[in-house]
């Protein structure tokens, strides 16, 4: 039986485990006062408030030296990539099936669609062979040059709407991708190879493969939304020698001081895709 000594003890540990907590005879609340709770809330108050000026001040000054429509920093992709459309590296058909083209030619039709005459005319009749250099204005807004798909000739889907995929000499699009102020120097222009030892025959459109100056700079997609990048369309000449074998391709950009030789990145101006025709 617990003796009479052991009340008392236990009744002040209760009673100081609640004081602890709320003491009625200061009106302190966890060690302290209404006034001293509210002298630091203060303080953590204007601490943060602080914190949050200093950095919103931080972020505005920032701001003040981005521009809207120029990346700040471009160093790290100074030579843009080469893409192909349609858009696969991997390219097998029976040319007697439409059912395994229809992919490829709707595709292409789909990307012409903006490079339609009609779509082209809202654009400038630039002048060939110099840069399109445009100075800032109130608008802000940057013209284009003119790129119709009728340029692409025998790869541009309105004589053939097949694209050459039918008659098993099917056209490759290529264009580079875009990177704000480029003015490649030199007259580049696209090249394609066949890795094997017999060449096959190509057709350029435009001729040569070219890519006409006037097309550079790119001022972004804000200031420059009617810009189309220029298109170079391969036609392969395959005949019935090249049937049924898987070629590889490889298409560069030469003629300027673009780079297309880094082992670090096989797309940097340069792409290898690959083609079968069944026949």
């Amino acid at each position: 039986m617990a003796s009479t000594e052991d009340k008392p003890a236990n009744k002040e540990n209760t009673s100081s485990w609640k004081d602890s907590i709320y003491n009625p005879r200061t009106g302190e609340v966890l060690g302290r006062t209404a006034s001293s709770w509210a002298l630091i809330l203060l303080f953590y108050l204007v601490f943060y408030c602080f914190l949050a000026g200093m950095f919103a001040l931080t972020m505005w000054v920032m701001l003040l030296t981005l521009d809207d429509n120029v990346p700040r920093y471009r160093d790290r992709v100074p030579s843009p990539g080469l893409v192909i459309r349609p858009h696969s590296l991997d390219i097998a058909f029976n040319k007697s099936k439409p059912l395994e083209y229809a992919q490829y030619v709707q595709h292409l039709e789909s990307f012409l669609q903006s490079y339609n005459d009609t779509e082209q005319e809202k654009n400038l009749d630039c002048t060939r062979g110099d840069y399109f250099n445009q100075e800032d204005t109130e608008e802000m807004i940057k013209k284009a040059c003119r790129f119709k798909r009728s340029s692409l000739s025998l790869c541009s889907g309105l004589s053939d709407t097949n694209f050459g995929y039918s008659e098993g000499r099917p056209c490759i699009l290529l264009k580079m991708n875009r990177i704000i102020g480029l003015r490649p120097r030199g007259d580049p222009y696209i090249n394609c190879t066949v890795k094997r030892e017999n060449p096959i025959q190509m057709q350029y459109f435009p001729s040569e493969g070219s890519i006409d100056k006037m097309y550079f700079p790119y001022y972004g997609k804000r200031i420059h939304e009617n810009y189309v990048q220029p298109l170079v369309a391969v036609k392969l000449l395959l005949t019935k020698e090249d049937y049924n074998k898987e070629l590889a391709v490889e298409c560069r950009v030469e003629g300027s001081d673009l780079r297309n030789n880094d082992e670090r990145d096989k797309f940097l101006g340069r792409i290898t895709f690959r083609i079968k025709v069944v026949e």
